[in-house]
């Protein structure tokens, strides 16, 4: 696997708008950002579509985003936006 640098391997997007928001805490920064308004936190758009991950929050090609023509970067030639 390979560690999204886009989000810095958190899975989230804009997440120092949040300091107090613990990035392992996968469930509780999705219901902060449920519950909360005028922010940009967000799921990353590297590692995910900005709403769900393609596999692992923060990393790339694991066994649900494998690489290649087939895997959810098959618009991108295969690779992940930050490769």
């Amino acid at each position: 696997m390979q560690t999204c640098t886009h989000c810095e391997g958190t899975g989230f997007l804009n997440l120092d708008q949040a300091p107090e928001l613990d990035p392992d805490d996968i469930k509780g920064v999705l219901q902060w950002i449920a519950t909360h308004e005028n922010h940009d936190i967000q799921v990353c758009n590297c590692c995910g579509d900005g709403e769900e991950w393609y596999g692992t929050p923060g990393q790339h090609y694991g066994p649900d985003d494998p690489p290649g023509d087939s895997g959810p970067y098959r618009y991108n030639g295969g690779l992940c936006e930050c490769n």
